[in-house]
């Protein structure tokens, strides 16, 4: 949660903020019925024991002979509320009972009728008061009924807080039924960051509104338009990148194959040096092209190619095989060892593409007269595909970003596209193989220096016995 500086707080969540302003509702209602009970209930208090008062002192002034009042004790006046009862005589002046002796500090009050007065002993109080009318014979004494007024506060008080009390008992059930309609509510919300989650980002897909609620749809048909736009783009971007290489695909064919015919016809020297800087040139053009269709491949929507078990072990030597002349050309000393022969369900092109961009990459980066190996074999009993070379490696700042497209680490020889990684990684994916990069001095105790790319084949591939 988080306020933003200078504005009322507000919590971020749902959640938090449905139950801060349930519990201070609950409180606000609970503090109201307790104060709407307390007043309704003291004056309703307040008006029976008055009525009461009054009928105790009119049986006391019309008794003949006049009764004396049952003592009572501090206890029973101030804590109780019991009624104390003064007989006066008939010209005020003289008490001559009372039913609690210590209270004689109130005086009979000049006006018949109710009133309130204060008591400094024995402890200081206030006093509801009660004075009767004189009776018809000089000699008949005067009568005063008196009752604590915090005994009636009290009594009002404890009413108003048992009628509060439901409502703040209900508060604990109410926050679990509560959170229990929040959780229910919020899992088509989580079902929706899942589907959002799972979005391939270049083939991005609609997400369904069945399961969301009315006042989030407008915020998913928002999003899904936004997905529009982008396939929209996306499909631009491949149509683009995809008819710019078919375009330049055969008048590169035909330059390559000009460059070839004229080579026998370029003079020794400075000219077969310059020659040879632009067939260089020219076919790092062409592989740029051919990673370009490749990528546009990739991304193209449509159905999946058909899986068909493919023998790892077999696929990595052709892909060796068919690379050996770039090998050879950069006079690079390449080899394959396999101790297992694992078997995985996927299209052989695609997998041809993971290894042949790893191989391809390990080449061009390997300095001349280098190495590169693979090796296929188990690591923790999974079978995994290492591609080793004894390159520069990769500067721990640029490994993050070494998958991204068109990306190449700086100072990186001239001939990659910045491709290969993206393509294999792509590929892989799709598949359920996970590529790993490490620096050789990285990964293992007294290594070489240089570049390890590991391929985690598929729990699910069957491992043969070697051939």
């Amino acid at each position: 949660m988080s306020a933003v500086p200078g504005r009322w707080w507000r919590p971020r969540s749902l959640r938090t903020q449905l139950l801060f302003w349930l519990v201070t509702l609950h409180l606000v209602a609970a503090a109201l019925t307790a104060w709407f009970t307390f007043v309704a209930y003291g004056d309703l208090v307040h008006n029976a024991l008055d009525e009461q008062m009054r009928l105790v002192a009119d049986s006391y002034a019309g008794s003949d002979p006049p009764r004396t009042p049952r003592p009572l004790d501090g206890n029973a006046a101030l804590v109780r509320g019991a009624f104390v009862v003064q007989l006066w005589s008939a010209d005020g002046r003289t008490l001559r009972a009372s039913s609690w002796p210590p209270l004689a500090v109130v005086p009979l009050q000049p006006q018949p009728g109710f009133s309130d007065a204060s008591a400094d002993a024995p402890a200081p109080s206030r006093w509801r008061v009660f004075t009767a009318e004189a009776g018809p014979r000089a000699d008949q004494p005067r009568v005063q009924v008196l009752q604590n007024e915090d005994y009636r506060r009290r009594r009002a008080l404890r009413r108003a807080l048992l009628e509060g009390l439901p409502i703040a008992l209900l508060l604990p059930l109410a926050l679990l039924i509560l959170w229990l309609i929040v959780s229910a509510a919020s899992r088509s919300l989580r079902a929706v960051a899942r589907d959002v989650a799972s979005q391939d980002e270049r083939r991005p897909t609609e997400l369904s509104l069945a399961r969301v609620p009315d006042e989030i749809a407008p915020l998913v048909q928002a999003f899904n338009q936004l997905l529009s736009r982008m396939r929209s783009a996306f499909a631009t971007q491949r149509r683009f990148v995809q008819d710019a290489a078919h375009e330049l695909r055969t008048p590169m064919a035909a330059i390559g194959l000009q460059i070839e015919n004229l080579r026998a016809h370029v003079p020794a020297g400075e000219a077969t040096e310059r020659f040879n800087q632009l067939e260089a040139g020219v076919t790092r053009a062409q592989h740029l092209i051919e990673q370009l269709l490749s990528l546009s491949r990739q991304d193209a929507p449509g159905r999946p190619m058909p899986g068909e078990p493919v023998d790892i072990e077999t696929l990595l030597r052709e892909s060796v095989s068919q690379l050996m002349v770039l090998a050879d050309a950069r006079r690079v000393d390449i080899g394959f060892e396999g101790s297992i022969a694992p078997v995985v369900q996927a299209p052989a092109a695609e997998l041809r593409s993971v290894f042949d961009n790893l191989i391809d990459n390990a080449l061009r980066y390997a300095p001349e007269g280098g190495v590169v190996d693979v090796r296929l074999h188990e690591v923790d009993g999974h079978a995994v595909v290492d591609v080793l070379d004894n390159g520069p490696g990769i500067p721990a700042s640029a490994i993050g970003r070494v998958f991204d497209r068109f990306f190449r680490v700086p100072g990186a020889p001239a001939g990659g596209s910045g491709l290969g990684l993206a393509i294999a990684r792509t590929a892989a994916e799709r598949h359920g193989l996970r590529i790993e990069l490490r620096n050789r001095d990285e990964a293992e105790e007294g290594g070489s220096p240089g570049l390890l790319a590991r391929v985690h084949l598929p729990a699910a591939s069957m491992p043969l016995t070697p051939g």
